[in-house]
């Protein structure tokens, strides 16, 4: 994992309502703006301008423009875990179903603007609170994950521990390249794919 970047850090934390929604003012102006205008020519006049704050009250929040890249990242990365995780049905003959419920919860998050998402992958450095963000879902995620392959009648892995990191890493950076850049393949195309690899690999 790449070492932090400490000219990312944000400038100041928000510590009340009013400030948090400044701060996240700046960041959808920041969205709009990046993906208008690429990040070369996406300045931080034109996210204060599109945030419709002053250029000093930007710089209350964030140093750079690099920073606040990093802060859209974190938003990307830091999703919390797998919605419905609970409710799954772990029944013989529903893996198929429970790998299908995984990736669609992740093109589901990276439905966002592919020239955004792109840009992240492209540009965004690491911050600490980057860092911490990926290690933070990771740990959450390949948990449940873990869970369900380690209870699932169906599966037959020597290690799920193990299992639960490759199914994550294969769904996540495989739905990440592809939501970025989809070329002429349908989503629903890819989809039934990637579940079809993983289920594979998960029967044995």
């Amino acid at each position: 994992m790449p070492s932090a970047d400490r000219r990312l850090e944000p400038r100041r934390k928000p510590r009340q309502a009013r400030a948090e929604l400044t701060r996240e003012r700046i960041l959808t102006a920041a969205a709009h703006v990046f993906t208008e205008h690429g990040y070369a020519a996406g300045t931080t006049n034109r996210i204060a301008e599109r945030a419709r704050v002053s250029i000093g009250s930007l710089y209350q929040y964030f140093p750079n423009k690099d920073s606040i890249l990093a802060a859209l990242l974190i938003q990307h990365v830091d999703r919390g875990g797998w919605p419905g995780f609970e409710e799954l049905d772990l029944a013989p003959g529903t893996l198929g179903a429970l790998v299908r419920a995984l990736v669609r919860d992740a093109v589901d998050h990276h439905r966002d603007d592919p020239r955004l998402l792109r840009l992240m992958i492209e540009e965004a450095a690491a911050s600490q609170d980057l860092l911490d963000a990926v290690r933070r879902h990771g740990e959450l995620r390949t948990g449940q994950v873990r869970e369900v392959l380690e209870r699932h009648p169906d599966v037959r892995v020597g290690d799920p521990g193990l299992a639960a990191d490759l199914v994550l890493f294969t769904v996540e950076m495989n739905t990440h390249k592809f939501m970025a850049a989809p070329g002429g393949t349908a989503v629903e195309v890819f989809e039934e794919e990637l579940v079809a690899m993983v289920t594979r690999y998960l029967r044995g």
